[in-house]
């Protein structure tokens, strides 16, 4: 028998490594993708302790809209942590819970989401400074 963080980190492995197979490092636009989708990796367990599981969640759907890698994310963290849901059932279903179903369902998110964020520097390469170049790279453009 597996603990549930031997079991997030096998889900999250899988998806991690499945985003390396679709969205190869070798074209601009699979290191953009795979950038992208690490990042996101970097910030949700941050996002999530900072500002609680509800505003996190709603905050990254809102803004993956025009952001496909972190859709992605976002629906790959709900599957592994939610028992195969996807990213909206997570949302709704931490909307409605009482206390302490809130509190589990954002230690399970929270843990998932570490798994991601280590997988995201190991398998994808991206780390944590790499991220802060990334938002310098997106003022610089507002600027122009």
């Amino acid at each position: 028998m597996q603990t549930l963080s031997q079991t997030y980190a096998m889900d999250a492995y899988q998806r991690v490594q499945q985003v390396c197979e679709k969205h190869p490092d070798t074209t601009e636009k699979g290191k953009k993708y795979q950038k992208k989708y690490g990042t996101m990796a970097h910030k949700l367990p941050i996002l999530i302790h900072t500002a609680g599981l509800v505003q996190a969640l709603a905050f990254v759907m809102a803004k993956s809209s025009g952001t496909p890698a972190w859709r992605q994310y976002l629906e790959d963290v709900a599957f592994t942590a939610n028992e195969k849901s996807n990213a909206k059932q997570l949302l709704e279903k931490s909307q409605q819970a009482g206390l302490n179903e809130y509190i589990l369902l954002t230690r399970q998110v929270s843990q998932a989401a570490l798994w991601y964020k280590r997988f995201a520097e190991s398998i994808l390469k991206v780390e944590a400074s790499e991220q802060l170049d990334e938002e310098d790279e997106e003022d610089e453009e507002g600027d122009a």
